[in-house]
């Protein structure tokens, strides 16, 4: 889905707290893709514990590559909910660049479709 971009705070932590639940108890990941002219960048989460508490975090970025780390649950939580609020103010700075430039996005979906490095 298109990041939404004219969502309150509140209606954002709402998305990604209902995110981190499915993450915690479905073989799912969480991926937020943030395009720029010319680049994008991809940032995927997927639960490493039964519990929820730590996810892999796995950021693909089109100059550097694959990045893989482990990340406790209230840091997965602050940096979606960065991102989606960032997108809002980052999609409106962009409607004057490059019509071919898509917008950011963000989707829970099966480990098995996520990319992998």
């Amino acid at each position: 889905m298109t990041v939404p971009t004219d969502r309150d705070h509140a209606s954002v932590v709402a998305l990604v707290e209902c995110a981190l639940v499915e993450l915690t108890h479905e073989a799912v990941g969480a991926v937020f893709v943030s395009r720029q002219v010319g680049r994008s960048s991809r940032t995927q989460y997927v639960a490493a514990d039964d519990v929820g508490e730590q996810f892999q975090k796995r950021h693909f970025d089109d100059r550097l590559g694959w990045q893989e780390t482990t990340v406790p649950r209230r840091t997965v939580r602050d940096e979606l909910i960065t991102h989606l609020t960032r997108s809002a103010s980052t999609s409106m700075e962009r409607a004057g660049e490059e019509a071919a430039s898509e917008p950011d996005s963000f989707v829970v979906k099966p480990v098995r479709e996520l990319q992998t490095p």
